[in-house]
């Protein structure tokens, strides 16, 4: 029976935990609100008469294809810089300290959008606005994966996702409310959300813990042990405590013994398996479709002339926030890589219909509003499979000394496949280019379909390991596709001289 029975709430979250957990994904809201808040707004009128042109043939203002691909692609290159920068602050001065400095710099973006008036300006004050949705990305997975017991570690970094379609829900249902107003504050209205999570974090971030794994890191024990006390106490016994304290400093004094960190390591044999993994996963999260829908969702239903897109928009966020819930619920359930299978072929099916779809001359209006059924499907199947999982692999696959680097580097592959998408949708839907339409289905199908097998042959199920079973079994040599069956007893006792490969032998590893 699916349930939140397995995650037993009561007997893991005490109340610093659950604030902790609440906080980060309160904090995920302005990426859904920025997202969503400029996906939908472009399709206003009044949006386009402030930034857009006068079209004679369409009596109309319209937003100019070159300037939409820059206005929808350069904001990655922010997102980009933000991962970096992002990063470096959680590595060097810890988690907390980075959600701070990015909801400050948020606070900053968001009054340079709200004053912008021209094409240039609100580009780029969008482009410095995914400086902090960058930072974001960096911190809040990796964060969320190191304060959260490992029964129930799929589930809370699973809220990344669900939080980002939840902030999404309220600005659609913000702009459909405003996308009737004439003026101005059609589109300013949804753009004022975007001051208050950052000035939310701001004020609270410093009343929930700090990692124990980055003070372990940073060589400071006993904070550590202390923060993990305050996330585990009243719900695990001390011995308990003691016993996860112990697995993770062995852990970081193991994999210490061979450390850098650097871009480099990555890609040497024993990391090498883990960057393929979590790369594949970041680049199939934005290369199967999703800024399609995402980002021009509603321009090109508005293209169709048939259904009111923000309506649709409405829709779709529904449809993922209600699937990203269910997908919380499955993915410490069923594991990892069947729920990724499940939803890249709903894909599959969704995008290879609406391409077919499309191949139709002069189509009805019945054949447009089954494009638009298509993308709601496919919303599902996206926000089942990959959206969730590909986050959750990027926070629980690295090795611990490499795991900034190593997300730091799939994130900005996953950033440059979302530029390269966005910056040539235009172009792929619009006259007088290519004027695809749907039809590029089969481009996002096609791919789908090659994420399918990735996800097959690449993706271990880790479910219900913690950080440090996880660690083992990679060290150990064993067939990613047999790690859900594996069993693991490792000791918590470090021994010099020796990292975490050499372990092997004596940490007992089989395969059920």
């Amino acid at each position: 029976m699916l349930g939140f029975g397995h995650l037993d709430f009561y007997g893991t979250f005490n109340k610093r935990l659950t604030t902790a957990v609440l906080l980060i994904t309160i904090s995920q809201f302005n990426f859904g609100f920025d997202q969503q808040g400029f996906a939908a707004t472009q399709a206003m009128t009044a949006f386009d008469k402030q930034f857009g042109h006068w079209d004679e043939a369409k009596q109309d203002y319209v937003l100019d294809t070159v300037w939409l691909s820059f206005f929808n692609g350069f904001i990655y290159l922010g997102q980009a810089a933000g991962v970096l920068a992002g990063s470096w602050i959680s590595k060097r001065y810890g988690r907390r300290m980075c959600m701070f400095t990015m909801s400050i710099w948020a606070l900053v973006a968001a009054t340079i959008v709200i004053t912008s008036r021209t094409p240039t300006q609100i580009l780029v004050a969008r482009v410095l606005n995914y400086i902090y949705i960058g930072m974001e990305l960096a911190v809040v997975p990796v964060f969320q994966s190191e304060i959260t017991p490992k029964h129930a570690r799929g589930f809370v970094v699973g809220t990344y996702q669900i939080s980002l379609f939840i902030g999404g829900l309220t600005m659609n249902c913000i702009a459909r409310g405003t996308s009737t107003l004439s003026g101005r504050q059609a589109y300013m209205i949804p753009y004022g959300l975007f001051y208050v999570v950052p000035a939310f974090i701001i004020c609270s971030i410093w009343f929930i813990p700090e990692s124990p794994r980055w003070l372990v890191l940073k060589d400071r024990k006993e904070d550590a042990l202390a923060s993990l006390q305050q996330l585990r106490a009243g719900k695990y016994t001390e011995e308990q405590i003691e016993e996860e304290y112990r697995g993770i400093v062995v852990a970081v004094e193991q994999e210490y013994q061979t450390k850098s960190g650097s871009f480099l390591d990555i890609f040497k044999p024993k990391h090498r398996t883990r960057t393929m993994v979590v790369t594949g996963a970041n680049f199939f999260l934005q290369s199967t479709g999703q800024i399609f829908t995402s980002i021009y969702g509603a321009l090109f239903v508005k293209s169709l002339g048939t259904i009111n897109p923000f309506t649709v928009t409405v829709v779709i966020a529904v449809v993922n926030s209600c699937t990203s819930l269910l997908a919380m619920v499955l993915t410490d359930k069923l594991g990892r890589r069947f729920q990724v299978l499940l939803g890249a072929s709903i894909q599959v099916s969704a995008l290879m219909t609406m391409g077919g779809l499309g191949t139709v001359s002069d189509p009805s209006n019945q054949i447009k509003s089954g494009i638009v059924s298509m993308m709601v499907v496919f919303t599902f199947g996206y926000a089942l499979g990959w959206a969730p999982t590909a986050h959750i692999l990027s926070a629980e696959i690295p090795a611990l000394t490499v795991r900034d680097m190593t997300y730091r580097s799939a994130s900005v592959l996953n950033i440059a496949t979302q530029f390269i998408v966005s910056f040539s949708l235009p172009y792929l839907l619009n006259k007088p280019y290519a004027a695809l339409g749907s039809r590029v289905g089969f481009i996002f199908g096609s791919i789908s379909v090659c994420s399918i097998l990735f996800a097959y042959f690449c993706v271990p199920d880790v479910s219900g390991r913690s950080l440090e079973e996880i660690d083992h079994l990679f060290a150990s040599g064993l067939s990613l596709r047999k790690f859900k069956g594996a069993t693991v007893e490792a000791e918590h006792e470090p021994r010099d001289g020796k990292d975490i490969e050499a372990d092997v032998v004596d940490v007992g590893i089989s395969s059920k």
